[in-house]
């Protein structure tokens, strides 16, 4: 039971806070080209509790600035995660060393 109140209690904090960072697609993709002048670079289907959201990096190479965007089936997207220093790794260019 504590551990019911204890997730409920996240969820009604969390929302609001989500509701921030979330608008219908086409206004937060334009905001992201216009403001930031990021491109796509990577994304892919996400799949959790039976739901589907494509998972999305848009990134500027010139300044490095990305933001990791997530747009569900009913047309909202939501910034989960933005950044600097974007950086691209192709496959068989990992570091060298063992890792630890």
């Amino acid at each position: 039971m504590r551990y019911l109140i204890i997730t409920l209690g996240f969820i009604l904090v969390a929302n609001p806070v989500l509701a921030q960072n979330c608008a219908e697609r086409e206004h937060v993709i334009g905001k992201l080209r216009d403001s930031y002048s990021e491109e796509l670079r990577f994304g892919g289907l996400q799949k959790a509790r039976g739901a589907k959201s494509v998972m999305e990096i848009w990134a500027n190479q010139e300044t490095g600035s990305f933001t990791v965007l997530v747009t569900h089936a009913n047309g909202l997207s939501c910034i989960v995660a933005v950044g600097t220093n974007f950086f691209e790794v192709m496959p068989g260019d990992g570091p060298d060393g063992d890792p630890t």
